[in-house]
Parts: structure tokens; sequence; C-alpha cells
């Protein structure tokens, strides 16, 4: 059972990510609107008017009725429809008028978390186009924060102001990720049974992990380190989220592999846990 004490160290992590987000982007320039980031095919621009879009929604605003494009090659399916129809909808907005939406937004998100009377395990609707579901409420505001992190660090890559890779929703953003380790060991890259598979990070935010593989090939993650396991990642806390979250290809990230060479190349090349 999730308490409430733990409730308000995820909306804590999300206030902290989001308005440090709204900081950042404060002072740009409408050609640093522009910058490409590393979403497929979205600007900074258009990740601001993303994170706007999911709170607002949130806070029981009505989607925006528009039509896209015809020409939108990353739009392949409904849910990367769900999600572009919003950030399409503000690409002829102005930085102030983005800027001026996303404190609009924290103020009334923030009132709205204070004003909450769900307890930690009630089911609350976690829109999600296609995906859409009723989830805990305390499992919604970590994946906020979560997607917040993510999005803040996108940002920050793309006008190279790095910052906050350790701070509380980059905690809460590593539970997440190692908790998809198992499925991308195990799964998808097909690691054989009874093998171990060590992750080793280090940078602001350090830690190890191991997957094992039981003999019916279904995988747990601990913090107890294998003796000579079958693979050893070894990489650096913004290169392991970047991988997590589907932001580089693994053919270029910089992770050292000993042991199963195939079977490591196998894991990073399905390591991302993101829709």
């Amino acid at each position: 059972m999730t308490d409430k004490l733990t409730v308000q160290s995820y909306i804590d992590a999300w206030t902290h990510s989001i308005e440090s987000l709204a900081e950042v982007v404060a002072p740009l320039g409408e050609n640093e609107w522009n910058l490409p980031t590393e979403c497929p095919r979205w600007s900074v621009r258009d990740v601001v008017s993303h994170v706007i879009a999911m709170e607002t929604e949130l806070l029981g605003d009505p989607r925006p009725i528009h039509t896209l494009p015809r020409d939108l090659v990353h739009v392949t399916d409904e849910f990367a429809r769900y999600c572009e129809v919003p950030v399409d909808k503000r690409r002829c907005h102005t930085g102030p008028e983005m800027t001026g939406e996303l404190e609009y937004t924290i103020i009334r998100r923030s009132r709205a978390l204070r004003q909450s009377r769900n307890e930690p395990e009630d089911q609350v609707r976690w829109p999600m186009g296609p995906y859409s579901r009723d989830v805990p409420y305390h499992q919604l505001l970590r994946t906020r924060a979560f997607d917040v992190w993510v999005h803040e660090q996108d940002v920050r890559r793309a006008l190279r102001r790095p910052g906050n890779l350790d701070s509380p929703a980059a905690h809460v953003s590593r539970d997440l990720l190692v908790e998809g380790l198992p499925k991308a060991v195990a799964q998808r890259a097909g690691a054989p049974a009874y093998s171990t598979i060590v992750v080793d990070v280090h940078g602001p935010l350090e830690f190890m992990r191991t997957v094992r593989v039981d003999a019916d090939g279904r995988g747990t993650v601990d913090g107890r380190v294998a003796i000579a396991p079958t693979v050893r990642l070894t990489t650096d806390w913004e290169t392991y989220s970047r991988l997590a979250c589907g932001r580089i290809p693994a053919s270029v990230a910089p992770v050292k592999i000993e042991g199963d060479e195939e079977l490591g190349r196998r894991i990073l090349e399905r390591f991302s846990v993101t829709p």
C-alpha cells in the first residue's frame, strides 16, 4: 500500500520539475523554441505543448478540436495522433504565449493537487488516448513526475542547459525505469534461463541492479550484485535514462558491455520502456 507521504513526494517531485521547466524556457527567444529535441519530430515548443496538454486534460479541460496536416510522417498510430493534436494546435503560438500558458497551467494544477481529496489507492482516470484507463491515484502522480522530468531533460539537452539529473523527479524516474528492466531483458531481448545481467550506473545518480532470469524465462530485478554475471552493462545515468526512454539508439550510446556481447547488444537495442 502506498501512503500519503509517498503521494506527497510524487507531487513535490512533479512540482520541482515542472517549475524548473518553466524557469528554463522563460527567457527563450523565438528561434530557440524551434530547436529540435530528441523526441522524434518535436521541437522545444512541441515538448512544452505536450506537457501543458497532459496537465490541462487532467484538469478536465476539453481537448482541442483540430485537424492534423497529412504530412506528419511520425504520426503512425492512434496514440501518436492523440499526442500530436494539442501539440500541432500550439505550433503557431509565440514564446510569451507558451510561457504564459505553462505558468497558468502550473498554478491551476498545483491548486487542484492541494485541494484533492483522493486517497493513494483511489482509482482515477489516466488520459492516454487509446490507452486511457483507471489507475490508482499514486500511480498517476508518479507517472506525471516521471513524464515531466523526461521532457524537462529533453528541453535541457536541446538548449544545452543541463541540470536536475539528481532532482527528486530524477529519483522517481530511476525507480520507474528500473522496474522495466526485467521486461527488456527477459521478454524483449530473450535472455536465456538462469542468466544474470548486471546494470552498473554512475554519475549524478549511482546504482547497480541485477536482472535474474529464472527457469521459465521470467525476469526479476534486485540490488544484489551477481558474481560473474552473464552480461555487465556499465554507463552513466543520463545515457541510461536516454536509452530507457527511447531518446537515442543503442548504436551510439556510450555503454561498456562485458561478458556475452551479443546478448548485451540485444538488450540495449530493446532497452526502451516508454511508449
